[in-house]
């Protein structure tokens, strides 16, 4: 009998990542559960966004908790994927996945610097503030989703094509409600800036999806 080279992936590095971004939310909610009540609802009651929506809210360590657990659960998910689909350009996962998470960590500071010198540039601070803030207030909360696809493609469904499929259409559901809600709420204040709008959708937020689908069909 010819011996079978099997490899066999620690689980402990994932584990950990898992454990540290959980710490982090469950940080955020018991520090500030008033908050917490609200954002857990905000697909179906946009009560946080109203209430929280103010200047300085974008800096709130709720606000930062949240959008690091969601940093970090992003990065893991793009990994599982690309993993599931034999997409990793190396066998070394730790480093890819440090390698993703310090992209997607950077990738969103230099948007955010982007979007804030886009503001001052047209005296839009307030209004780029507030459309910030509703934005990641909405991907922090699908952050929730890509959590449990997390724990799921980890330790019950490994490389499950249709959890990742079923996690990704949920995200966009989400994201997509978030979206309706913001140009309702802010139709009136966008309006005299439609074009600027338009740039910003093109230039920072369609434009990176476009280069990554890109890159990822090659």
């Amino acid at each position: 009998m010819n011996p079978i080279e099997k490899a066999v992936y620690s689980l402990d590095w994932m584990t950990l990542v898992l454990f540290i971004s959980l710490i982090i939310f469950a940080l955020g909610k018991y520090l500030y559960h008033n908050k917490f009540l609200n954002f857990i609802i905000l697909p179906f009651n946009n009560k946080y966004v109203l209430l929280h929506n103010k200047k300085g809210q974008l800096f709130n360590w709720f606000h930062i908790l949240l959008t690091i657990f969601q940093v970090i659960n992003l990065a893991f998910f793009i990994f599982l994927s690309l993993k599931t689909f034999d997409a990793l350009p190396s066998e070394n996962y730790q480093n890819v996945f440090f390698t993703i998470l310090a992209f997607l960590a950077l990738f969103q500071v230099a948007k955010l610097i982007l979007q804030f010198i886009k503001g001052f540039v047209f005296n839009t601070q307030g209004l780029i503030s507030e459309l910030i803030f509703s934005k990641i207030s909405y991907l922090n909360h699908s952050s929730i989703i890509l959590c449990i696809s997390n724990v799921v493609l980890v330790y019950i469904f490994k490389d499950s094509k249709i959890i990742i499929y079923t996690t990704i259409i949920l995200i966009l559901l989400v994201n997509g409600i978030g979206v309706i809600k913001l140009l309702k709420n802010y139709q009136k204040a966008m309006f005299p800036y439609f074009v600027y709008f338009i740039l910003y959708l093109c230039t920072l937020e369609i434009a990176p999806l476009v280069i990554i689908g890109s890159y990822l069909k090659d």
